[in-house]
């Protein structure tokens, strides 16, 4: 197992995408901005997250979609499609097209579990079928199976003048290559290697053994080897990492000072366990590109991976992260052994 830091050889970013509710639209036409800026400025990889019932993109397949047409090389990613909400056999038929449309650069990241506030949600979502409803892993083989073109129906050819097909249409041959599943557990990790799954690990994970070290680095070092022991892939399966991660070598003082408040509120979180799933959280780092780069080569999980999909603080201004993306490419990735694509 590597010891020492590998050279970062792929460099993302992620965004929840927030808008006002009184003008949505230049939320959303913001985030589709600044993916544009990441491809400019040449990251590997942006990422929207998935927000239902909030002031976040509730569509990111939609967005992604829009996105493709706006950018030509940039992977485009999402982190994470929480299965709960969808149907796997009409979400397999969408990412295809996006995958298609995008010219194959579509990389999907699903969790499961119920939705959350289901209690409040399911007579809206499954009013007939809320307790019927499996929130299992077998919801992600099932889009697996569907996206990878295993049949969904008995069915197929001619009937009067349509044509049937017994597997999901349009089908892109390269997706299946790129589902990625958004785990914080032990079990997580090894059932998306087993199923030949990428794997994203972000800034929170589960602190499952009550007795073990509450030391966030070590236990998410961990999930990555159980997911690469799993994997066919062994040792080169990919992973990425999603750290909170703000760079401030161009940031006025007002900048820094609202990074550095932000951090601050947010650190509490990370002292112990919160809630009955034990989840731990990472703090956030905020520094110059060299403090950050000094602190991420300490990071036991960050020395184990080569991709990164760092993520943007919640609730900053447009201006902000045009600001950190630009220390990101500019001044993190180099000093973490980064090169901008062409």
């Amino acid at each position: 197992m590597p010891s020492t830091a590998r050279p970062l050889r792929k460099l993302g970013f992620l965004t929840i995408g927030l808008f006002d509710a009184a003008a949505p639209g230049r939320g959303h036409e913001s985030t589709l901005e600044i993916i544009e800026l990441g491809e400019r400025l040449g990251f590997d990889s942006a990422w929207v997250r998935h927000r239902h019932l909030q002031y976040g993109i509730s569509s990111p397949v939609a967005v992604l979609a829009a996105a493709s047409q706006r950018t030509r090389r940039i992977q485009l990613g999402t982190a994470v499609i929480p299965l709960g909400w969808e149907n796997p056999l009409r979400l397999a038929e969408d990412l295809a097209t996006v995958d298609l449309l995008s010219g194959g650069r579509l990389n999907p990241g699903v969790s499961v579990g119920p939705p959350m506030h289901f209690e409040q949600v399911k007579e809206a979502l499954y009013p007939d079928t809320a307790d019927a409803e499996d929130f299992s892993y077998e919801r992600v083989r099932r889009l697996l199976d569907f996206v990878r073109g295993k049949p969904a129906t008995d069915f197929s050819g001619v009937e009067g003048f349509e044509v049937f097909s017994d597997v999901v249409q349009p089908h892109s041959p390269g997706l299946g290559r790129r589902l990625w599943y958004g785990g914080a557990s032990l079990g997580s990790a090894r059932w998306a290697g087993e199923h030949g799954m990428n794997f994203l690990t972000s800034s929170v994970v589960k602190a499952e053994d009550p007795d073990g070290p509450l030391d966030f680095a070590e236990i998410q070092l961990g999930h990555i080897r159980a997911f690469r022991a799993q994997h066919p892939d062994g040792d080169t399966a990919r992973v990425s990492q999603g750290l909170v991660v703000i760079p401030t070598d161009s940031a006025n003082p007002e900048q820094r000072a609202k990074y550095e408040a932000y951090a601050a509120e947010r650190l509490p979180r990370t002292a112990s366990p919160q809630g009955p799933a034990r989840l731990l959280f990472a703090p956030d780092l905020v520094g110059t590109s060299d403090e950050l780069a000094e602190r991420l080569h300490a990071h036991a999980a960050f020395r184990e991976i080569d991709e990164v999909a760092f993520a943007l603080p919640f609730t900053f201004e447009h201006e902000d992260y045009i600001q950190i993306l630009t220390d990101m490419a500019t001044k993190l990735g180099p000093a973490l052994g980064w090169r901008p694509a062409d």
